[in-house]
């Protein structure tokens, strides 16, 4: 869980995000459709193919097909064509119920462990490998094993990292290891080393930096603590798992793997005290009983549990049938919780006046389904991978609250609505536009793996509540949706029921610790082949879902459009431009448009834009095609009219990727046009970035004299630079190269130059 939006600084070192992904493709006519039909509501029903779905393997039956794996592994090596100093280590195995299995291995490298060198197998029921997802394609190997920098060095640079992030301990927790890096997908000899203690607001801490042990530069870091009959504060009267021993109960739930749930008393380290209780009646409803709150997290722990076992197969967070434990009232006014992996459990404060503890249903099941992604994917929190794990934890947060079907919780698409964490009734997070709670992100862009894990994550989260519910308003269980697209395009939905199950398996099957947005629509997209059948109505919501938040493009379903590119004309003088458009269904066309420059109109029946262009300047045009059967495809362009003459508008429409905190770029256009420039030279800037407060802007005349359009500002803290500035340039000559030059000079975000245009 995470509360405060991050605050800005002028930091030195920035989260380096892990982007390196190399899935297995997707195959054409491995998998047949199911049945499916249009459902009411605009979403899709369809029945997985039960072959697909997880087998519910037992503890023991889990160890076996582990064993078998070991047994094998160093033929499986060789079969993958490793190097003779690699070696696999077998981590986890998930069968489904056809027989196909999928083997998660870690490599070694002549005894080093290989971090971000992750990869799966995946097999047929008779043993034939169908393919390997690898989190880098590299080949494992480095020139020598001879570290340059000292351990000592390498730990003093964590320290000072830590120190940097707010860290109260100034001593490692554990001595730097030797290991070879490749999730940058170049291998690197590096020291891991992990520094303890705890965060600037409490929490513990496991921050995991990675440096180069030949320069010492650091090449990673990441934080390996994933924030995010009773009586319930919460939920009501429920029933909790409970052992008797003698005359007295403890908060050990032996139908669950022996979960068991303790008292921290405010106190930040050790296990706590079990709670106990002589009549196995525990807490009050309120915050004033300690057991209260143990009850909450207790209910919640065995919800989740129920959801994973009944729901995907999955016995227990590891599939071993083994149970974590929870502990609550950790620290004082402590507004957060937290999983760890190290101790295979969740901790829950009690939030702001120790009045709210964090131990709602679905905060339950989010810190559990940290523990569920360590164990299958292992998606490192940070960069865009970082998002997705938080992500994963909102998803079945939202899926385990509709599977409790409690009337005091009823399920729903937002985190954290009961724990008041902002002190005014409102949830934490929102998945139907997570830009509501003033920080996450609706929409992927370029830079997103640098935005914190929490905030990121509202892509993910945006797509499975689109993939689930369709876009559009909604009412459900009392609560109202309207989720938006980032293509202005309708989404239909598959259902909460197959999408939960397409994110589950695309997680355990498909997902590595690098993937990232683009890994997991390709995750997804398999899942969704595998589940529906590749081309199906379901798998083409699962491409149109991702679509809508800017990753990957749709799916044609029926009607195709030919993109006509960039339009330039001159007002007064006649311009038209025929759109050509096909559909698999029968029948007329109709045709629409937004955004034409004035003058210019669209025939409904022929799609052919014609008129006389009367203003100059440049319009963004989305053409709409619909066919008989209400599908719809759209294509977008820009049309630049000139003033009469013509010549007067230059752009420049190339990205140019602006560094963090680094050296000015620029952007030339090269002008041809006699005599001086206006005194109102208009300079259009199109910038996208996820700070623009850290940007600096001029306008360089070919002579090189530079004209100030923006300062940096620490308080200037929305997204890219889309604006219009006027400049006085009339003691410029107006012909030759003018530049568009951009500098970041703070760290953490980046961007790019999008475009940009001179009128003169």
């Amino acid at each position: 869980m995470r509360r405060t939006p991050r605050k800005r600084a002028v930091a030195t070192s920035a989260v380096v995000a892990v982007t390196a992904m190399l899935a297995v493709g997707i195959q054409a006519g491995t998998a047949s459709a199911g049945p499916e039909t249009k459902a009411p509501g605009g979403t899709i029903a369809a029945k997985p193919d039960p072959g697909a779905l997880p087998a519910k393997l037992s503890p023991a039956q889990r160890a076996e097909l582990i064993r078998e794996a070991n047994a094998t592994k160093a033929d499986t090596a060789k079969s993958l064509g490793l190097g003779a100093k690699e070696k696999l280590v077998v981590r986890d195995v998930l069968k489904n119920a056809d027989g196909t299995v999928h083997t998660r291995y870690e490599r070694t490298y002549a005894g080093l462990p290989v971090l971000g060198g992750d990869l799966i197998v995946h097999e047929t029921k008779s043993g034939a490998v169908q393919g390997v997802t690898k989190a880098v394609k590299s080949r494992v190997a480095v020139s020598s094993l001879k570290p340059r920098v000292s351990a000592g060095s390498a730990e003093a640079k964590a320290l000072g990292a830590a120190k940097a992030d707010g860290s109260k301990r100034t001593e490692a927790d554990r001595a730097p290891r030797k290991v070879v890096w490749v999730a940058d997908g170049k291998p690197v000899l590096a020291w891991e080393t992990v520094v303890g203690g705890l965060q600037h607001d409490g929490t513990p801490n496991e921050l995991h930096v990675i440096s180069d042990a030949r320069t010492g530069k650091t090449l990673h870091e990441y934080q390996g603590v994933m924030e995010g009959t009773g009586k319930s504060q919460y939920s009501g009267d429920v029933t909790i798992g409970t052992a008797q021993s003698g005359g007295s109960y403890s908060m050990t739930d032996t139908a669950r793997g022996s979960h068991k749930t303790y008292n921290l008393n405010h106190g930040s380290s050790g296990t706590g005290t079990l709670f106990t209780d002589a009549d196995d009646v525990w807490g009050n409803g309120s915050n004033s009983d300690a057991a209260t709150a143990g009850v909450d997290a207790h209910y919640g722990a065995a919800l989740t549990w129920d959801y994973y076992k009944n729901v995907h197969g999955r016995s227990g967070i590891r599939g071993d049938g083994v149970g974590a434990y929870s502990r609550v009232h950790y620290g004082n006014n402590y507004v957060n919780a937290f999983w760890q992996d190290s101790c295979f459990c969740m901790t829950y404060g009690d939030g702001s006046g120790n009045a709210k503890p964090l131990t709602s249903i679905d905060v339950a099941a989010h810190e559990m389904t940290h523990g569920v992604t360590a164990a299958t994917a292992k998606l490192v929190y940070a960069g865009e991978s970082g998002g997705l794990n938080e992500a994963t934890s909102d998803i079945f947060a939202a899926t385990t609250e509709f599977y409790a079907n409690n009337s005091k919780d009823a399920g729903d698409y937002l985190v954290g609505e009961k724990i008041d964490i902002n002190g005014d009734g409102t949830p934490l997070r929102y998945m139907d536009k997570p830009s509501k709670d003033g920080a996450s992100k609706d929409n992927w862009y370029s830079g997103i793996g640098n935005v914190d894990v929490h905030y990121s994550s509202g892509v993910a989260n945006h797509f499975f509540y689109l993939l689930s519910e369709g876009s559009g308003e909604k009412v459900i269980n009392g609560v109202t949706y309207n989720s938006p697209t980032y293509d202005n395009q309708p989404v239909s939905g598959i259902g909460r029921a197959n999408a939960e199950k397409v994110w589950f398996k695309a997680l355990t099957e498909r997902m590595s610790s690098n993937t990232n947005y683009a890994g997991a629509r390709t995750a997804t997209l398999q899942a969704a082949a595998d589940l529906f059948g590749q081309g199906s109505a379901s798998y083409n919501a699962v491409a149109n879902a991702w679509a809508a938040v800017n990753v990957g493009t749709r799916i044609n379903d029926g009607v195709t459009v030919t993109a006509p590119g960039n339009q330039t004309s001159t007002v007064g003088q006649p311009a038209s431009l025929q759109i050509t458009a096909t559909s698999t269904n029968a029948g007329a066309l109709s045709y629409s448009a937004t955004g034409l420059p004035a003058g210019l109109s669209i025939n409904s029946s022929t799609g052919l834009i014609s008129g006389t262009p009367t203003t100059a300047g440049s319009s963004n045009v989305t053409v709409t095609v619909k066919d008989s059967a209400n599908k719809t495809a759209t294509t977008s362009f820009t049309w630049t009219v000139n003033p009469t003459g013509g010549g007067s508008v230059f752009e420049n429409t190339d990205d140019v990727a602006i560094p963090d905190a680094g050296a000015a770029v620029t952007s030339p256009i090269n002008v041809s046009r006699s005599g001086n420039a206006p005194s109102s030279l208009k300079v259009d800037v199109d910038i996208i970035h996820t700070y623009r407060g850290d940007l600096v802007i001029d306008l360089v005349a070919p002579d090189g004299t530079a004209y100030r359009l923006k300062n940096s500002s620490a308080f200037d803290s929305a997204d890219n630079v889309k604006a219009t500035y006027t400049v006085n340039a009339s003691s410029e000559a107006a012909g030759g190269t003018w530049k568009l030059r951009v500098q970041d000079v703070y760290s953490i975000d980046t961007g790019r130059i999008n475009g940009w245009k001179l009128t003169f």
